[in-house]
């Protein structure tokens, strides 16, 4: 019997692969590939019935069809009942507001974010799956949102790009301790947009309008790319693919907004320039991401990679083509493309099968 420790996800795909095996394992005893003496059978079969109800009991993983499709119903209700609760909160405090006196005011933006916090905390520590401590944490991080704006406008206070860094912090601490991806999307957010906040004051700009330079996400969106490089996920499910994903999507977003409107660059090059040089470094990089995420076994790489290789693509065809081509020969072309794109992907796959497979 299995003793080390595992992460819930790795107790999932165990029993994903014991119940493969065992699908396998009629299929060659029926077909006469393998003859197993009954007596081996029985071990074999008593063996992973045991172990298949020591990982349900510990890790509360599932181990058939009708208790997975169940799962994927209580993860979908607990995302909108935390969007829910998240969004009550926000209405029930602008509604009874005004009627409020400041040191009850002060008293109750301390006081919920900190209960709903150390909540997310405990039901982390006594839920195996952790659905209600994702729910508290999100409603608890919607507090301290709440928390550092009221007290802002409360005291008066000068708006500043830090409380980013400090909502980052928080919601980073939350994904971590109750495991909630949720909120490390929200971490990423607020500290992508307060580097770009800081690299766009370092040009000159008013913080406040980071935006208007898509250059400002280049820095953040390559450094939240490594950094699942330098970080152990293995206890947190998803993780090192919401970095990667979230930071891929930071950076081609920009290059794919600047390769259509290079007049917003930091580029003082004329205004083709710069949106040629960026498409071609769109498609580069969509090459490169491809390669890297075929070469590391990362799907979730290879196919944003190819989302955003497509796009830039697509994005070309439309400058070429669209303002004189018959529409339906255009839409004719890009059918073609999208198959010529399936045979140069297919031929990728057999390559690596057979490199796999050497």
């Amino acid at each position: 019997m299995e003793e080390k420790s595992l992460s819930q996800f790795d107790a999932q795909s165990r029993v994903d692969q014991i119940q493969s095996f065992q699908r396998e394992f009629v299929e060659l005893t029926n077909n006469g590939i393998i003859n197993v003496p009954q007596e081996q059978s029985d071990n074999i079969s008593s063996y992973h019935t045991l172990l298949l109800k020591k990982l349900s009991a510990t890790y509360d993983v599932d181990i058939n069809k009708q208790s997975k499709q169940l799962t994927i119903g209580m993860k979908i209700a607990s995302l909108f009942g935390a969007l829910a609760m998240a969004i009550s909160i926000f209405f029930l405090f602008y509604q009874f507001w005004g009627h409020i006196g400041t040191t009850t005011q002060v008293s109750i933006l301390i006081a919920a974010p900190v209960s709903l916090f150390l909540l997310s905390l405990h039901l982390a520590k006594t839920e195996k799956n952790a659905y209600f401590s994702k729910i508290a944490a999100l409603v608890s991080f919607s507090c301290f949102v709440l928390n550092l704006s009221m007290l802002g406008a409360i005291f008066n206070l000068t708006p500043s790009p830090n409380a980013l860094v400090i909502w980052g912090a928080f919601s980073f601490i939350l994904a971590y301790a109750c495991n909630a991806r949720l909120m490390l999307f929200f971490g990423i957010v607020s500290i992508c947009c307060f580097i770009a906040m800081k690299v766009g004051t370092w040009s000159g700009m008013y913080w406040i309008s980071f935006g208007q330079r898509p250059e400002n996400f280049f820095i953040p969106g390559f450094i939240i790319f490594m950094l699942p490089q330098f970080i152990n996920h293995r206890r947190y499910t998803g993780f090192d693919v919401i970095y990667r994903v979230m930071a891929m999507i930071i950076v081609f977003m920009p290059i794919l907004i600047l390769s259509n409107w290079g007049g917003i660059s930091y580029l003082t090059w004329a205004a083709d320039i710069i949106e040629g040089s960026y498409q071609f470094i769109g498609f580069v990089l969509s090459v490169i991401a491809i390669w890297l995420g075929i070469k590391l076994h990362w799907s979730h790489v290879t196919q944003t990679g190819n989302v955003f290789f497509i796009l830039f693509l697509y994005t070309k065809f439309f400058d070429w083509w669209w303002e004189w081509m018959p529409k339906y020969i255009f839409f004719f072309i890009l059918g073609l493309s999208a198959l010529l794109a399936l045979i140069v992907f297919k031929r990728l796959r057999l390559t690596n099968l057979n490199e796999g497979n050497a």
